[in-house]
């Protein structure tokens, strides 16, 4: 099904059935690219901002593989500088984990961090992350969904 727009004073209004069944599978090699970066590109097709028919409001977004994940790259002092906190309520428990310290213990979470809070914050944002699959090498249990390359 193909959404064009014949009359521009019309706002394309798209069913979410025919949405659901538009989603597309993309696979991403992390391999020495930049924490930042890959995220953008994650969170853009995460949320759907790359169809004629995104809207805010709406979950049209696609489904992203991100390989080799334990290699990503990251650039200037980041790995000792930037810190990630954790509060669970209580007085004095505050945990703090360098983004260095993170990356050896589970790189994964650093993406996904990343990709989260780059989404937009609404009742979408956990139905999207859902979307996200981060591997630590690469796979074919996906392969039966003919994933597209994101990155040529």
């Amino acid at each position: 099904m193909e959404f064009t727009k014949k009359d521009l004073n019309k706002t394309i209004w798209v069913k979410q059935t025919d949405q659901e069944k538009n989603r597309v599978w993309y696979r991403a090699d992390a391999t020495g690219k930049t924490l930042g970066r890959l995220a953008v590109d994650v969170a853009k097709k995460l949320a759907g901002k790359d169809k004629s028919y995104y809207s805010d409001f709406w979950d049209a977004g696609s489904f992203v593989i991100v390989e080799n994940v334990d290699q990503i790259a990251v650039s200037w002092k980041k790995l000792t500088d930037k810190v990630y906190y954790s509060y669970s309520g209580y007085k004095g428990n505050v945990k703090s984990i360098t983004l260095g310290e993170l990356l050896k213990k589970n790189p994964s979470k650093a993406l996904r961090y990343a990709v989260r809070g780059m989404l937009p914050k609404n009742k979408l944002r956990d139905a999207r992350m859902k979307r996200l699959k981060l591997i630590k090498g690469t796979t074919t249990k996906y392969d039966n969904f003919k994933p597209v390359n994101l990155y040529k």
